[in-house]
């Protein structure tokens, strides 16, 4: 199932630019277009870096949706319930397939970050902790994206249906911080879940880790991912 829907996705050009060419424009974009006009109180570039990974991690999330829905609408579950298939590795396979796009779309943005002069002075524990917030995020956000792929009556829908979490990262602490936003718009930014996943990961990477942030980064993930996936199993069971 990995191995079906990666290929799938590397066949869809559309699918490769969100996922892996997007982040990087982003970055790039607001590193040399918007960076100068923001007082961070240090390099933008460094600043800004834990926040594009986490648009790395959402702006992929679309092809994933879409990619649940077409096999509910295509009735390719029919076959494979016919097959030596596990049940739940239908889900699953989606599930690391999206968690393996995310991660190649990372290693590109960090890559990019680099050469733009991103350097980070963290310990190797600390670049283990950065490394598991960011898979912890990736196999939350993967769980939610099948859970709605599952619920959405079209794949076009399923597209639409996760534009929420491709947006919430442009309303958080990933371009600037959120003390400096407006009066509602900050409160908004400092208590949505994306908001300490980026605090954590941005803690990590500068070598002053938060363990407010950490634990509640993690709490989000978590409860993101266990509401993924007894929904999706759910909504899969019912449907399939």
């Amino acid at each position: 199932m990995l191995r079906r829907n990666f290929k799938h996705i590397a066949r869809n050009p559309v699918a490769i630019f969100n996922a892996a060419l997007m982040p990087v424009m982003m970055l790039l974009i607001f590193v040399y277009v918007f960076g100068s006009a923001f007082n961070v109180g240090e390099d933008y570039i460094n600043y800004s870096t834990p926040g594009m990974i986490l648009l790395a991690i959402s702006y992929g999330l679309s092809g994933t949706a879409v990619s649940v829905s077409s096999d509910m609408a295509k009735g390719i579950i029919n076959r494979f319930k016919v097959m030596d298939v596990a049940r739940g590795a239908v889900l699953t396979g989606h599930v690391a397939a999206t968690m393996l796009t995310n991660l190649i779309a990372i290693a590109a943005v960090l890559g990019v970050a680099l050469a733009l002069g991103f350097r980070s002075p963290a310990s190797a524990t600390e670049w283990l902790g950065a490394i598991g917030v960011m898979v912890a995020t990736s196999f939350a956000a993967s769980w939610l994206t099948v859970a709605l792929g599952m619920a959405a009556k079209t794949p076009e829908s399923a597209g639409m249906s996760v534009v929420p979490l491709i947006m919430l990262p442009f309303v958080s602490s990933a371009i600037v911080p959120a003390e400096q936003m407006g009066q509602g718009v900050r409160q908004f930014a400092q208590y949505q879940p994306f908001t300490p996943i980026i605090e954590s990961l941005r803690g990590f990477l500068t070598g002053h880790p938060s363990g407010g942030y950490t634990a509640a980064a993690l709490a989000w993930c978590a409860g993101f991912a266990i509401v993924g996936y007894l929904w999706s199993r759910a909504t899969f069971s019912k449907r399939a």
